[in-house]
């Protein structure tokens, strides 16, 4: 644990990418084999299930360092962090030992599953007594899952091939999928060795990046191949060995929460891997992302939620065809893949039974100009804009730039007034940056949104200067601030909502700017969002 606990150090506290690179090459050449397994699970999004509520850590904590609870709340909020509050308020350890590795006491969690409360807190409470507070720190990020440390998934994809001197990309398709680090070796999963097969593993993603400046840019027309941009969920549907698998880009398999796509068992062919959008829709016409969020979180799925919210999937990249790999293959052959696969598999379905799955079409056009006519009318056409691909382009790994752009529309916005702050996390958990915003109803203010980025570090500190010095009223760590300050919000899509009192709900909110040329009585109503959602909203 102690060399956990001086890498996570080390990675919270160096902003430079070649620091942290040769931090992590050197864990993965001298760390014990298990704890090696178990880094990459956490840092890749593995993390244990958790075993042990916050809450008992509160209290087990409070009762150890004889702490009333209003006090142990008013640290919490100062610092920010729950595992960072306790580590802080222990006492030093009375001797300091080699400890135990960072695997046993993963393993320890994990059993303490099925406890009882008296062995939970026992086994947590003499673990603190034998830690440094940096230990600590990591211990409780353990029990909580809150890891938030500026390590990308390409950082460590990059070490372990340093490690191992194996290319990226190879390591990057290695390290995906549904492999468990309590029963798999570390040459096992990096050099594949053995006789593990995991036929469900998807391939990583390749993901574009914004396009800023004029699309004329990038140069002949003829040689991009334009899509829609959905608003959906990125995902791959795999069929090896007779299994069908659906795997989410966060590397989540959620087979089982889209049942429509158990048909494609029986029609997809073997040893082929789809690259798309899953995305609620009647048909071919793509609906509003919202209801999609009604399916996500649930764990069974009713005949009506399948009929009122059906989902599809949009196919617009083959990876995989009769077992083999065709990533290097240029865009414009794997398209031609995809579309007589899609032909054929057209023909399998009859009036009685929903395709569940959708060619994503392309986009003719001749030139730029026309392109952007075309881009301008992607929110009737239920999309975010234009994905612009180089028909030369290799399917690559992670986020490159040169061969894939998003070519977005303009976000909708609307003017709001800030009415609640609280503290952030991490390196802001000692500011106010995450706020609620309103607009005007009358003579009343309406809640409608949270956004917590968009600001510089300058305009935060400023914020939360003004955040402490006119607060008015106080809910554990949410301040009621005065209304004054005016901020322009920027979202992606607007829906109905019955959760929220304003009765919308906004796709991916986020501070535009902070209009301080504003006053507050300047600021948009409730029926302007209302006519947003009539005319965005579907």
């Amino acid at each position: 644990m102690k060399r956990f606990a001086e890498l996570v150090n080390l990675l919270g506290a160096s902003t430079k990418t070649n620091e942290k690179l040769d931090a992590l090459s050197h864990y993965f050449a001298t760390a014990d084999e298990q704890d090696k397994l178990w880094v990459i699970a956490i840092f890749s999004g593995r993390r244990p299930r958790r075993t042990v509520n916050s809450t008992l850590l509160q209290t087990w904590c409070a009762e150890l360092v004889q702490l009333p609870a209003w006090l142990f709340e008013e640290s919490y909020h100062t610092v920010g962090d729950l595992g960072e509050t306790i580590a802080l308020l222990l006492p030093d350890p009375e001797i300091v030992t080699a400890g135990n590795s960072l695997s046993y006491y993963i393993r320890q969690l994990m059993e303490l599953g099925q406890a009882e409360e008296s062995q939970k807190k026992e086994f947590i409470v003499n673990s603190w007594l034998e830690m440094t507070t940096e230990e600590r720190f990591v211990f409780n990020k353990l029990i909580t899952g809150g890891f938030r440390i500026g390590v990308s998934q390409k950082l460590m994809v990059n070490a372990l091939a340093r490690t191992v001197h194996t290319e990226p990309s190879v390591i990057a398709h290695r390290i995906s999928g549904n492999w468990d680090p309590a029963s798999i070796s570390f040459s096992e999963l990096l050099n594949q060795e053995g006789d593990f097969i995991d036929h469900s593993k998807p391939y990583p993603f390749y993901l574009a990046y914004a396009l800023d400046d004029a699309p004329q840019s990038l140069g002949a027309p003829e040689d991009w191949q334009a899509e829609w941009k959905w608003d959906g969920i990125r995902g791959q549907i795999i069929k090896r060995d007779a299994q069908l698998f659906v795997w989410s880009r966060g590397e989540e398999l959620m087979t089982e929460k889209f049942p429509e796509y158990a048909i494609l068992a029986e029609l997809l062919p073997d040893g082929i891997v789809l690259d798309g959008e899953i995305i609620p829709s009647n048909g071919a016409t793509p609906l509003p992302f919202a209801l999609l969020q009604t399916r996500i979180g649930r764990k069974n799925i009713s005949k009506k939620q399948l009929s009122e919210v059906p989902i599809s999937f949009f196919a617009y990249d083959i990876l995989e065809q009769d077992g083999i790999d065709i990533r290097t293959e240029p865009l414009e052959q794997r398209r031609a893949r995809l579309e007589k696969l899609m032909a054929d598999l057209s023909a399998a379905f009859d009036q009685s039974r929903r395709n569940p799955l959708q060619l994503s079409q392309t986009i003719a056009f001749s030139d730029w100009n026309e392109l952007a006519a075309i881009r301008s009318n992607a929110r009737d056409t239920g999309a975010e804009g234009l994905m612009l691909k180089r028909k030369s382009s290799a399917y690559q790994v992670g986020r490159k730039t040169g061969d894939w752009w998003k070519w977005k529309i303009d976000p909708l916005t609307i003017d709001a007034v800030m009415v609640y702050a609280q503290k952030g996390h991490g390196r802001r958990s000692n500011l106010y940056t995450d706020y609620t915003f309103a607009v005007k109803d009358g003579d009343k203010l309406v809640t409608f949104t949270k956004a917590y980025s968009g600001l510089t570090d300058k305009e935060f500190a400023q914020v939360d200067d003004f955040v402490k010095k006119n607060s008015l009223e106080k809910f554990g760590p949410v301040r009621t601030v005065k209304p004054e300050l005016v901020f322009e919000i920027a979202f992606e899509g607007i829906a109905a909502s019955n959760r929220h009192k304003s009765g919308v709900a906004l796709r991916f909110p986020r501070i535009s700017r902070w209009r301080t040329d504003k006053k507050p009585d300047e600021i948009n109503t409730l029926e302007d969002l209302k006519k947003l959602l009539e005319v965005y909203g579907k």
